[in-house]
């Protein structure tokens, strides 16, 4: 089961994300930087770079990288705190925030098309599983030291 569901979970999450930004048009950004901007949208009065990589368990060069790139599109803003210049909060733009709702409006939008179109039973199979796959995703957390982020990929 546990291989079954392995190679389930990356195709998964690949055709969600497919079928959201197909329905709404939306830019293709790697899954990394929605996992950054999910951070950023979460905490409104902005992290330090140090505090995204501890909360999404990635190395402080990758954060650096994405906010790099991300700063460059426009979707983080990076500002100096006037009580201490030397430090700098990341917060995710008015635009970036826009996107996230764009996504997750489509994203909810597109899979409750496709689970409507599904027989009854699995329906309710699917509804069935949701309490064991969150219970799957918190022992993961706990057993991998992962704490309420599963991490995400470099890119």
């Amino acid at each position: 089961m546990a291989v079954a569901l392995g190679g389930l979970l990356g195709p998964l999450r690949r055709a969600v994300l497919r079928a959201t930004r197909n329905a709404e048009g939306l830019p293709d950004l790697p899954e990394a930087q929605i996992e950054l901007l999910r951070a950023l949208s979460s905490s409104p009065e902005g992290l330090s770079p140090g505090a995204v990589a501890a909360r999404l368990r990635v190395a402080p060069s990758t954060v650096s990288n994405l906010v790099r790139t991300m700063s460059g599109t426009r979707l983080v803003d990076r500002v100096r705190p006037e009580h201490d210049q030397r430090t700098v909060v990341l917060t995710a733009s008015h635009e970036a925030l826009n996107l996230l709702e764009r996504y997750d409006r489509a994203s909810t939008a597109a899979l409750t098309q496709v689970v409507e179109e599904l027989p009854d039973s699995d329906r309710a199979a699917l509804d069935q599983a949701l309490p064991a796959l969150g219970r799957l995703v918190t022992a993961l957390q706990a057993a991998h030291g992962t704490g309420t982020d599963t991490g995400m990929p470099t890119s």
